[in-house]
């Protein structure tokens, strides 16, 4: 953990928490001015961000209320713009707009991005600013694949504040059937070569009766 990270997060109340588990000297040196950072993105976080194909985005309403939305798209859809600066393009959904409102009066935002086939999990703090389409259209096209099919509304810009790798314990590992096909690839060819050549004993078998 870094220093940003545990300067948002251990707020009096965690702080008084972690003394009451007996967990406060352990956590201590995380708030220690020579602590690392921990708000600006690196190589591993970069390339980290680019592989995933969704994240989980929290917001609050001015009534106080988190919202944890699904965000996805292609590899990549999450674009790093530079080590302290990531954003996507938003596409047209349901028309509720509860993520857009809340941003709206809150600029604040918790991201949670996961690899479940490696049980790997970054968690982003950040501020948001949404851009709409006809405002920056040059940056809508930048942020959406053109290959994908939904329509792009608006771009989030997000500041990071700090973030945080978790470790791997309690996330289950999954995949998604892209991930597994190079799995089952080799599989489904043995399986077909081994029906051609039970096809062509048997009509060997056949010939010779």
């Amino acid at each position: 953990m870094a220093r940003a990270f545990a300067e948002i997060g251990f707020t009096p109340s965690v702080r008084a928490e972690q003394a009451r588990q007996g967990s406060a000297d352990a956590y201590a040196r995380f708030l220690a001015p020579d602590a690392d950072g921990g708000d600006r993105l690196g190589e591993r976080e970069a390339a980290f961000i680019a592989e995933r194909d969704s994240v989980y985005q929290a917001t609050v309403s001015e009534t106080g209320w988190p919202y944890v939305q699904h965000r996805g798209g292609p590899s990549g859809f999450l674009k790093v713009l530079d080590d302290k600066t990531i954003a996507y393009a938003d596409f047209s959904g349901n028309r509720q707009y509860i993520s857009v409102g809340n941003l709206n009066t809150d600029d604040r935002v918790s991201l949670i991005l996961v690899d479940y086939p490696n049980r790997r999990r970054l968690k982003i703090w950040g501020r948001v600013r949404l851009i709409d389409k006809a405002e920056q259209p040059d940056l809508i096209k930048r942020l959406h694949d053109a290959q994908y099919r939904a329509r792009p509304e608006r771009a989030a810009i997000i500041t990071v504040e700090a973030f945080d790798w978790n470790c791997p314990q309690h996330i289950p590992q999954r995949m998604t059937i892209e991930e597994f096909e190079p799995v089952v690839a080799p599989l489904r060819d043995e399986i077909t070569r081994l029906t051609a050549e039970n096809e062509a004993l048997k009509h060997r078998i056949r010939e010779s009766a």
